[in-house]
């Protein structure tokens, strides 16, 4: 930037923006061309980043303009964040995927690491004190107002078969990134737009698979409602059913039929520790009646 008499030159400021600006709009066209063949998933991934680019290049001259006029040093040290800001944005931009498979694998990933959020809370849950005073309905609430939880035997059963689904879930996520991305080279092979259209299904079945893990997780709270864990259930075997029909679309089921044994194995005894602890209840309940009644 150019000055006369401490303030930058009105001329020489404006062709400094017209060659920034004809740089951002090629910017653009290139990053439109960057889209030819990518699917919806990483066409959002080149779209955010290119977004904050822009976001940032607006703000940088829209904030810094003014600051030329002022004569206190103090405001114009705030160009240099606002550039920091642009240059973080070019920085995050160059660790945008580069291909279909990187960007789905990238987002199959962070559907695992909330997994292991929901195992690492679900961990947190600890038995009750034998002895200990009941906790009262309206005091479900701890002193950091997270939900309580202290789980009676029959609950932390369940919590403990619970704990094994998200296991298993997670290292079925595990193995599926680790065979979509042993499949690079397809992605240039002719049928790119069917390939590329099968793995964002899966993606998505991934996804809706999360989502059932955070209601799993957060059912395990007391009281355990039946018409939640049964709607868990039957909502996490519809999950496990897409995820077959699209890896097997995908045609690398093989290397995943032991990991939805598992994953089924562990839904089944889900589902028996949670109704046998229901009929227990029942029982319990039938008890303290005849008790009462007497």
């Amino acid at each position: 930037m150019l000055w006369n008499g401490g303030k930058p030159k009105a001329k020489h400021l404006k062709e400094n923006m017209e060659t920034y600006f004809n740089f951002i709009q090629g910017f653009l066209f290139l990053a439109h061309g960057s889209k030819v063949g990518a699917g919806p998933t990483l066409s959002s991934c080149i779209d955010v980043a290119v977004k904050q680019v822009v976001h940032w290049s607006f703000n940088l001259f829209k904030d810094s303009l003014p600051l030329y006029e002022s004569e206190t040093i103090d405001e114009k040290n705030k160009v240099p964040q606002l550039v920091g800001a642009v240059w973080d944005a070019c920085t995050a931009l160059k660790k945008v995927p580069t291909t279909n498979i990187t960007a789905i694998g990238r987002a199959i990933a962070q559907v695992g690491v909330s997994m292991k959020d929901v195992l690492r809370e679900m961990q947190e849950m600890r038995l009750e004190v034998p002895g200990s005073e009941p906790i009262d309905d309206d005091d479900e609430d701890d002193e950091d107002g997270d939900l309580c939880n202290v789980l009676s035997p029959e609950e932390m059963k369940i919590a403990e078969s619970a704990m094994e689904v998200v296991s298993e879930t997670i290292v079925m996520i595990k193995e599926l990134i680790r065979s979509i991305t042993g499949l690079v080279k397809r992605e240039s092979s002719s049928n790119t737009e069917g390939f590329v259209e099968c793995l964002e299904k899966l993606m998505k079945a991934c996804k809706e698979t999360g989502r059932q893990i955070d209601e799993l997780g957060a059912c395990l709270y007391p009281p355990h409602e039946v018409s939640e864990m049964d709607e868990f259930l039957y909502k996490m075997d519809d999950c496990i059913n897409d995820l077959e029909a699209q890896i097997k679309e995908g045609g690398f089921e093989e290397l995943l039929s032991e990991a939805f044994s598992r994953l089924r194995s562990c839904l089944k005894r889900l589902k028996s520790d949670f109704d046998c602890a229901c009929v227990n209840g029942i029982a319990k309940r039938v008890e303290e009646l005849e008790v009462v009644s007497n």
